[in-house]
């Protein structure tokens, strides 16, 4: 009897003992498939990080690069960017291998800027869609990143520059829109986002103004044809 407790002691000892060693391998296993994983050739940036950049992070807007570095999370040593929001007292740390994955990208080229103040400055896109599905598209914009797509929700939600919007809903969508594109600007031509703000505002007013007077001018030139018609017609005079 003792010895057959022996012997189911010692299985059970001997199943334990592997068991260990079972997830001690799977522990070597895990590290060593980190070590090649990081040891994988990197995809060239060709243009980089640095510190000292301003940079936009979709969900954040713009923000500086206060250093880049490494710093040791979960056992492993990652390669950081570690950005500051000023405006939120936040800093954000983003892998510098998942950087471009997740969004970040430096500020607009004068090029791309100047194109999205052509949006900006264009005619509103009228959609038939109730409010909550166009403000889910609003907000997904809001927060691509995407300096042409944050324009043209400026430039779709632009009633509420003067106050005349019909929700607060819409009224705070646009506020963030044209937050989000102040930033940029002021980043972009090196001034504050104030006095982008008020430029900004002022850019879709004469967007606006500039629209109606070209649909005026429309509208009379196609009736124009149809009043020398009329004449035309008129009894002459005796």
């Amino acid at each position: 009897m003792y010895l057959a407790r022996e012997i189911l002691y010692k299985e059970h000892l001997k199943t334990r003992v592997d068991k260990l060693a079972a997830a001690e391998i799977t522990t070597a296993m895990v590290s060593a498939a980190f070590g090649a994983t990081a040891a994988q050739p990197k995809q060239r940036d060709d243009d980089p990080f640095r510190a000292g950049d301003f940079v936009v992070y979709p969900t954040h807007g713009v923000g500086k690069i206060d250093k880049i570095g490494p710093e040791e999370i979960g056992g492993h040593k990652l390669d950081l960017i570690y950005i500051s929001f000023d405006e939120n007292k936040m800093t954000l740390r983003v892998p510098i291998a998942q950087a471009r994955v997740t969004g970040l990208r430096k500020l607009a080229t004068p090029e791309a800027m100047a194109q999205a103040l052509k949006i900006l400055a264009g005619r509103p896109k009228v959609s038939r869609l109730m409010w909550a599905k166009r403000a889910q598209e609003f907000q997904a914009k809001i927060n691509s990143g995407d300096l042409k797509m944050v324009a043209e929700v400026c430039r779709d939600l632009q009633s509420a520059a003067n106050g005349s919007a019909p929700s607060y809903s819409q009224r705070n969508l646009f506020e963030l829109a044209i937050d989000r594109f102040a930033g940029e600007y002021a980043g972009v031509v090196g001034t504050d986002k104030a006095d982008a703000i008020v430029k900004l505002t002022q850019k879709l007013v004469d967007g606006r103004t500039a629209d109606t007077a070209r649909s005026e001018r429309i509208r009379e030139e196609a009736q124009a044809p149809s009043l020398e018609h009329e004449v035309s017609l008129a009894p002459a005079a005796l």
